[in-house]
Parts: structure tokens; C-alpha cells; sequence
């Protein structure tokens, strides 16, 4: 039978491997102060101490074998997170703006005791014409979709994916993030789990980029 501090443990690396890239969000992660963490099958882990908060920002580095579109495809498809990201219970466009910008809801399915998690998600597409490198926003916002009874909501979560090509079909990725789950999660149970997180969620979006609906993506948006 597992104790009550092993069960906490268990809870709170789900929560954190839910979130990673569920959160496609904007980081201000030129003012951290990034410290290497851990490396492993070529996915880099940086941490990194920001003021006021108890959470640590975290950045995951890797290359993939694929191109900017591809990338922002699986990203964009938010009706499939539950098919390829950890303990999502569901995800639902709420609004399509653009074809660079929408508003989704995703609830992240936690184990007894802990309550659920949802949020709301922006997300903006852009592209430097000169470098060619790709940057997806999308803070947490509040006030889109009711706020629903037992599931706690999170509201203070930034983050950015930036995508780099390195060659044909080669790029680059960095992800950064700082997310407050809210409720009463211990933050030094977040930070300890953070680094393993990562490299799991990267390893599933290389094989998410493998499957054929990513594979000849092409967005008059991005130029590859």
C-alpha cells in the first residue's frame, strides 16, 4: 500500500507532465537565468529561479527531424492533445480567430485526491521574415469559459514555444515555461519533478511528428 507522501509524489508528476506542453504559453525567458539540469537522448533541461515565486521556470532543448510546419500543426491541432499528451482529459477549440490564432479549453484528468485542472489557452503563430524562426504564444486567460465546480482553474501560466530551422526537415526547439498550478500542490513537489517531466513529453511529440496527418503539412504562414 503506498504511503500518503509517495501518493503526493505520484500526483504531482503527473500534473506537471500533463502540463508541459499542454500549455503552449509566453515566457519572458530572456530575463531567466537558466541552469542546466539534465540531459538525456538529446533533450536538454534548463531550471531557473524567478522572483516572487516559489516554482521553477523550466526550458526543454531538443532537435527533431522535421520542418517549422509540421511543428506548428501538432501544436495547433488542440482537439488531439488527449491523444498524445499525458492525462489530458479533454481538450475543445472554443474560438478559431485565424489561421495563426485560437482560443482552446483542456481539463487535465489528476488521481484521487487531488482536483482536476483546466484552463484557457491563446494562442498567436508568428514568424521573423528574416531568420525564418517560428514563435507560439498563447497565455493563460480568464473569463472565456465558465469556471467549472470541483476542477481548479489555472489562471497564471506564461510560456513560448520557439522553433528554429537548422536545414531541410531539421529544426531546432525550445520550450519555456512558468505555470502556478494553483490549489494546494506543494511547489517544492512541482520543481522536483519538473526535469523528468520533459524529456517524456519530447520524446512523444517526436513520435506524434511521425504520424501522417504532420507529415506534409504546409502553411502559407510559415515559410520552411
Amino acid at each position: 500500500m503506498k504511503t500518503t507522501n509517495q501518493i503526493i509524489n505520484l500526483v504531482n508528476k503527473i500534473f506537471f507532465m500533463s502540463l508541459l506542453l499542454v500549455l503552449g504559453l509566453n515566457s519572458a525567458s530572456a530575463q531567466n537565468d537558466w541552469k542546466m539540469s539534465t540531459e538525456k537522448d538529446g533533450i536538454k533541461i534548463y531550471t531557473s529561479i524567478l522572483p516572487d515565486s516559489k516554482i521553477k521556470a523550466i526550458k526543454v532543448e531538443a532537435d527533431f527531424d522535421a520542418t517549422p510546419s509540421q511543428l506548428v500543426a501538432i501544436v495547433m491541432d488542440v482537439n488531439t492533445a488527449p491523444d498524445w499528451v499525458y492525462h489530458v482529459k479533454s481538450a475543445k477549440l472554443v474560438k478559431q480567430v485565424s489561421p495563426t490564432e485560437l482560443y482552446y479549453y483542456s481539463e487535465v484528468s489528476l488521481p484521487w485526491p487531488v482536483a482536476n485542472r483546466d484552463f484557457v489557452a491563446h494562442l498567436t503563430v508568428s514568424q521573423d521574415p528574416g531568420t525564418k524562426v517560428v514563435t507560439i504564444d498563447g497565455p493563460a486567460v480568464p473569463g472565456v469559459v465558465p469556471i467549472k465546480k470541483g476542477i481548479v482553474r489555472i489562471e497564471n501560466s506564461i510560456g513560448k514555444w520557439v522553433i528554429t530551422p537548422l536545414g531541410p526537415n531539421q529544426v531546432h526547439v525550445e520550450y519555456s515555461i512558468h505555470v502556478d498550478p494553483g490549489g494546494a500542490l506543494p511547489s517544492w513537489l512541482v520543481n522536483i519533478f519538473a526535469t523528468d517531466a520533459p524529456v517524456k513529453i519530447f520524446k512523444s511529440l517526436k513520435v506524434q511528428l511521425t504520424k501522417p496527418d504532420y507529415k506534409n503539412t504546409v502553411f502559407a504562414f510559415v515559410k520552411n
